[in-house]
């Protein structure tokens, strides 16, 4: 949440035409009652394919913003039943789910009926003292029994009780061979994995084992990972060649956000990692974190940027 904004989305594809790409969590309660619905579910035509991930719990309400974002357009919705925070579980909503694999079931149905774009599961492989093997099988067998064919793995435990959602993402050990154990088990359905993975030589590895891999925090601090994935995964020509490339292609939809009203640096924070490890990448990091907030900053500052850090031949994305 406030990571995968759309003008990350956006930005993303400018590295990659082909991932499927995730918006934030948004839950049941802001679709439904927040206004304009548009703050919520808004995004630029290039995004697709494009997944809106809900959160929430009560089936009526699930189907009835999984209805919503098929009127809006979107390819997938994906359910959170992964987000540990406090926030969400008081609402029992992400990863306290998992506890109660007969509410997710009975919300997956009632979304599967309501829509005919694919409805699929992000899910933990277990939480607190649950059996990673017994109770993880039990969660997907009745959760597949409803109709949901896509299940996303964190390949980590989340630990309600005792760990904050940051130490979630990071203390309980990953156990990829679970996941690989999964898929091997269940091979009808399609089982993703996720968790920690930040080069395309392990998402290869993965791809091994299961049938998709999902980046989180990677492609966020170190975007130019994307940029080697249409080729590397989908044997075709990522959108751009280098860096500077990437960055020139979002002049466009900046000029437009602007006239919108949206501040630079709404946009310009989703680049900052750009030049991650590159000569003249802090200067340009700096540049935007002291410069893109001011009262009518423009394009002008991404441009001088840009302009600290030295051009080269384009690179290999990998």
């Amino acid at each position: 949440m406030d990571w995968t904004t759309r003008d990350y989305r956006v930005f993303a594809r400018t590295l990659t035409r082909h991932a499927l790409l995730y918006t934030e969590m948004v839950t049941t309660g802001a679709i439904l009652h927040g206004r304009p619905r548009e703050r919520f579910l808004g995004y630029d035509a290039v995004e697709h394919p494009l997944a809106l991930q809900l959160g929430g719990s009560d089936p009526g309400e699930l189907a009835e913003c999984a209805a919503i974002a098929e009127e809006w357009g979107y390819d997938e919705v994906n359910l959170n039943v992964g987000c540990p925070s406090d926030r969400v579980q008081n609402n029992l909503i992400g990863a306290c789910l998992m506890g109660h694999p007969d509410k997710v079931a009975t919300a997956v149905r009632a979304m599967r009926e309501s829509v005919s774009i694919p409805v699929t599961v992000k899910c933990r492989i277990g939480i607190d003292d649950q059996d990673e093997d017994a109770d993880l099988e039990h969660f997907i067998q009745q959760v597949a029994d409803a109709g949901c064919e896509v299940f996303i793995v964190h390949a980590r435990k989340a630990w309600l009780q005792g760990l904050s959602p940051k130490e979630n993402r990071d203390v309980p050990p990953l156990n990829y061979p679970r996941v690989h154990r999964l898929k091997a088990n269940r091979p009808e359905l399609h089982i993703g994995i996720n968790g920690g993975i930040k080069t395309l030589e392990e998402c290869h590895a993965q791809l091994e084992h299961v049938d998709s891999v999902m980046i989180g925090r990677e492609a966020y601090q170190n975007p130019w990972l994307l940029a080697g994935i249409d080729e590397a995964l989908y044997g075709t020509p990522g959108p751009a060649t280098d860096r500077h490339e990437a960055a020139r292609a979002m002049r466009a939809y900046i000029v437009r956000r602007l006239e919108e009203g949206a501040k630079l640096n709404h946009m310009t924070r989703h680049m900052l990692g750009l030049f991650q490890g590159c000569p003249g990448g802090r200067r340009f990091r700096r540049h935007l974190s002291e410069n893109a907030h001011r009262e009518g900053a423009g394009l002008s500052v991404l441009d001088d940027a840009l302009g600290l850090v030295p051009e080269v031949e384009p690179e290999s994305a990998a």
